[in-house]
């Protein structure tokens, strides 16, 4: 599937899960409705993917994981914090980096609308 397809699908997913359950709630609570949703529109989607950092060509586990990867693409790194920080933007462009990926979504569901905590990442 286009990159930008599921992209706008995850984009919908999160704006269920925003209406139904509003600002906030844990990281954890919406990383698990988000899921379910994308689960619903038959997306593949892995939780919590280990990410190694390489250091001189050695990889090193570290203990960074990805919140999703959805069909193996695209990371949606989950936040619900009082608003986005520079920290959380370098957190996604070195998962993307690390990650080996082109394309992610910061999502921080602390918000009164959604769309002002929604950020897309390309490296």
């Amino acid at each position: 599937m286009d990159a930008n397809r599921i992209t706008t699908i995850v984009l919908g997913a999160a704006l269920e899960v925003h209406k139904a359950l509003g600002p906030g709630l844990l990281e954890s609570a919406y990383e698990e409705c988000l899921t379910r949703e994308l689960e619903i529109r038959e997306l593949s989607v892995k939780r919590q993917v280990p990410i190694p950092v390489v250091y001189k060509d050695i990889r090193l586990e570290c203990g960074y994981r990805l919140d999703l990867l959805v069909e193996d693409q695209i990371i949606v790194e989950v936040k619900s914090v009082e608003a986005l920080a520079p920290v959380h933007e370098a957190q996604m462009l070195t998962y993307l980096r690390f990650g080996r990926k082109h394309l992610g979504l910061l999502i921080n569901f602390n918000v009164k609308l959604l769309k002002d905590g929604m950020r897309r990442f390309i490296l």
